[in-house]
């Protein structure tokens, strides 16, 4: 049998016994939703890291390496900022609020503030764009499966699947809290051991250069190891795309609301943040040097599996398709918290069940979590790859959420007409120039970008001429 797979199977088995076992232990809605408010600086820090380092930061990015050279740590290096924005200027307000009002998800925060109208707009948009983001994750479960065992990537999709919804069902937050401890972990160390191996293997940096200089010449391989060599309406597309998505996603915001106190929203969530800007070389380099052992790949994103099976000992070979594998499954988990709360508790029970018990609240969220288990396997088999599922994500969240989110933390002006037109205007204008002008803004900039740049515009303006009127919300 083929040792891989055995190794991966009996890893994704131990992670469904740690889910259904904390499980047990999540008794009401507070539990599932916000894990008890329990959640300390190194609880914070590894739900956190392993929700962000995911499909598209390990094999998205490295397809990014493997394409456009260096350039491809742009990705993860405009999430980690966004991360210290949220580490000591969202979080800290937000969660004050949150506990002062008892709310379990961004969408109970976004009622508070502006109306239910408003909550209903963006969590009907942040479903439908969950869902391609939780199929973006299946997809890289898919090809590592695909290169470590040729299995279809049907049956790699459905295996995915299987083992984030059984485990996080159980015990919702605090199942995916601790599940992350142990992925984190194998993430951490397989890519740590994995990166000598990987570049020995093409005869270390000089041999990498020598290579790439061989296969693209002189002029190519000079932009394939330059900061801009990917270009700089990409790199400013991921700066306005990813900084807000990684301060302001609705499954971030989430498991701060879960922190025990200030601190460790500070400390868990920054130092989440630096290891992003560190573990960003990671991939991207490891998909440099795919591309100089493996120039012919049919798919970019088939670069990072074959490097950790091609490149290395059988030993460290497989502890790195596992540290692969558990980053898929460990922003999965993240991505199902985003989808459960958003339908149960941001539309059912705020449009249609209001009475729903907490007990109650708990049932329909494991029911939900099995339903977007099985839609995010249908929308995985068509989608076409990791990062265009990703992109329809982040792009939607951040066009409509940024500046409502942003606008009504910090000025009492801003309105819930103001936060409408701004998210409405916003998705408008993305979505005319991605298809009617071929993805193309405003000068170098790319359609999302002149989409989030448009909302806060609408946003700044509802300021002065529709000023809010309602009593603002207290943080003391």
């Amino acid at each position: 049998m083929n040792g891989y797979l055995v190794a991966i199977v009996f890893y994704a088995l131990v992670l469904i016994a740690i889910g259904w076992f904390i499980g047990k232990k999540v008794k009401g809605a507070g539990g599932f939703f916000v894990a008890g408010r329990q959640l300390t600086t190194g609880l914070l820090f590894t739900t956190l890291i392993a929700a962000n380092i995911g499909a598209g930061s390990t094999v998205g990015v490295a397809g990014i390496g493997y394409k456009f050279g260096i350039s491809g740590w742009w990705w993860i290096g405009s999430a980690g900022i966004g991360s210290m924005i949220l580490a000591y200027v969202i979080g800290p307000k937000i969660w004050r609020i949150s506990c002062r009002y008892n709310l379990y998800t961004l969408g109970d925060y976004l009622d508070l503030r502006y109306s239910k109208s408003f909550r209903g707009l963006i969590s009907g948009m942040m479903a439908i764009g969950t869902l391609a983001l939780f199929s973006g994750q299946l997809i890289g479960v898919a090809w590592i499966l695909n290169v470590v065992a040729n299995i279809d990537k049907v049956w790699g999709i459905l295996i995915g699947a299987c083992v984030t919804t059984l485990y996080f069902a159980a015990g919702g937050l605090l199942s995916a809290a601790i599940v992350n401890i142990v992925e984190i972990v194998v993430i951490l160390l397989g890519f740590t051991l994995a990166m000598p191996f990987v570049i020995s293997y093409v005869g270390g940096w000089s041999g990498l250069t020598a290579s790439i200089a061989q296969k693209l010449g002189t002029e190519g391989a000079a932009q394939f190891f330059s900061w801009k060599g990917i270009g700089a309406t990409t790199i400013i597309g991921y700066l306005f795309m990813l900084i807000p998505s990684f301060c302001i996603s609705p499954g971030l915001i989430g498991k701060v609301y879960g922190a025990k106190n200030e601190r460790a929203i500070k400390a868990g969530t920054a130092l989440n943040g630096v290891v992003q800007l560190i573990f960003a070389f990671s991939p991207v380099i490891i998909g440099m040097c795919a591309f100089a052992a493996f120039p012919n790949l049919a798919n970019r994103e088939l670069a990072l599996p074959t490097a950790m099976k091609e490149m290395m000992p059988f030993a460290i070979s497989t502890l790195a398709l596992a540290a692969i594998f558990a980053a898929e499954v460990s922003t999965a988990d993240a991505v199902l918290y985003m989808l459960t709360t958003s339908i149960s508790n941001d539309i059912v029970k705020t449009f249609f069940r209001p009475n729903l018990s907490e007990q109650g609240l708990l049932k329909l969220s494991r029911k939900v979590t099995l339903i977007c288990g099985v839609i995010g396997v249908a929308l995985a088999i068509v989608m076409p790859n990791i990062l265009t599922a990703l992109q329809i994500f982040y792009s939607l969240m951040s066009v409509s959420l940024a500046a409502p989110l942003f606008l009504g933390l910090f000025c009492r002006r801003a309105s819930s007409k103001g936060a409408i037109l701004s998210a409405v205007g916003g998705i408008i204008i993305t979505l005319f120039l991605q298809f009617g002008n071929g993805g193309k803004g405003i000068w170098i900039l790319n359609a999302t970008s002149t989409g989030i740049l448009f909302s806060f515009v609408i946003m700044i303006a509802s300021i002065f001429i529709f000023p809010a009127t309602k009593a603002q919300l207290d943080d003391k």
